[in-house]
């Protein structure tokens, strides 16, 4: 299936965009798989996973994964 990475592409975006963004990507996840970098917290609550990148000493990162369960629409 196509692949598509977004790096901050939300960050210029309102709430009101956030949430046209986030219910594209939600239209399009069956057939693209998506790969977005983000800050914002909406964009991170659409995700199926979230992972993080930590550096608790100088030197040393530690990636953080969480898989999200299935949302209910409501």
């Amino acid at each position: 299936s196509p692949f598509c990475l977004m790096d901050e592409v939300d960050a210029p975006l309102d709430d009101a965009n956030v949430g046209r963004f986030t219910r594209l990507l939600e239209e399009f996840k069956a057939d693209t798989q998506f790969l977005v970098i983000t800050h914002n917290p909406r964009t991170m609550q659409a995700a199926d996973a979230v992972y993080g990148v930590t550096m608790q000493e100088p030197g040393v990162s530690t990636i953080v994964g969480v898989r999200l369960g299935e949302r209910e629409h409501v």
